[in-house]
């Protein structure tokens, strides 16, 4: 709330260097921010008194856009890549998708590597664990395991987030 939106009878005031002013009736607080030529905000209304600061508000909206603008172009977004392999998956095939989960890794983003039984496959899930087992063992320098090789349905996933 800023200026003529305050409907309290009075305010703590922070003055526009962040000097403590003290306890002054509302009114008498706007009048001094009209002085100045800048603006009445209430910075912590829930305190009793609320909390009134006089600052350029204008100026104060612009930095904080400014500081959220910077704060989103520095974050990184972690994305979930998911690589299947198959139970009886040939060497060639496995290591091309080990190639994957390495660059995945590489790149910042966790990977979710998948097991897929089809049919009877599935009563042979020890197979399954035993290839999720040696892709943890071969990409283990490069990332954490975030979720142990675990059987859902017909699929067995394991979860590896990379290190930092």
């Amino acid at each position: 709330m800023i200026n003529d939106e305050i409907r309290v009878k009075e305010v703590r005031l922070v003055g526009a260097e962040g000097e403590q002013i003290g306890i002054t009736p509302t009114r008498e607080a706007l009048q001094m921010a009209i002085d100045l030529n800048m603006d009445l905000v209430n910075v912590a209304p829930q305190a009793k008194p609320p909390v009134c600061r006089i600052m350029d508000y204008g100026k104060f909206r612009y930095e904080q856009q400014k500081k959220e603008k910077e704060a989103r172009k520095n974050q990184k977004i972690v994305d979930l890549k998911e690589v299947w392999f198959r139970a009886n998956i040939e060497e060639h095939d496995y290591q091309t998708k080990l190639r994957n989960v390495v660059k995945f890794l590489k790149d910042g983003d966790k990977v979710k590597c998948s097991v897929r039984f089809r049919g009877r496959e599935i009563t042979h899930a020890s197979i399954g664990q035993k290839i999720l087992d040696r892709v943890k063992v071969e990409v283990e320098e490069l990332c954490t395991i975030e979720r142990q090789p675990k059987l859902e349905g017909r699929s067995m996933i394991m979860i590896l987030a990379p290190k930092n």
